[in-house]
């Protein structure tokens, strides 16, 4: 697995943060700026500019990763909630580390729209 980005805030929160959740491969936390009362970032340890390279992970890993976004709302004892990929520049990403938004609750107006639209 490549090593992490020294200049990718998420890299340093999969080494560093306070995980929510954790597994082989990923890390959930809590997002600092949420969009609704619920709002975990899911993370991958690999560092993965962004999902139009998710081709990047084996099989197998990309699997896990879909496993574990819902491991996470199920740890996190959500029942409805939302999931999220902002892809690209145009896409609303901002910060270039492959990650999932997991929503749930009571959405916080303009944040959610600031998160599906520009997102993070």
């Amino acid at each position: 697995m490549p090593s992490p980005r020294e200049d990718c805030l998420f890299c340093r929160l999969v080494v560093e943060g306070e995980h929510v959740h954790r597994a082989d491969g990923f890390v959930a936390i809590r997002d600092i700026n949420p969009a609704a009362e619920t709002h975990l970032l899911v993370l991958p340890e690999r560092h993965v500019d962004t999902f139009k390279e998710v081709a990047a992970f084996p099989d197998e890993e990309a699997a896990r990763m879909l496993r574990f976004v819902a491991e996470t709302a199920a740890v996190a004892g959500l029942d409805g909630y939302r999931v999220l990929v902002n892809v690209g520049e145009q896409g609303g990403q901002h910060i270039f580390h492959l990650h999932w938004h997991l929503l749930a609750g009571r959405l916080h107006g303009g944040r959610v729209a600031a998160t599906l639209a520009e997102g993070t």
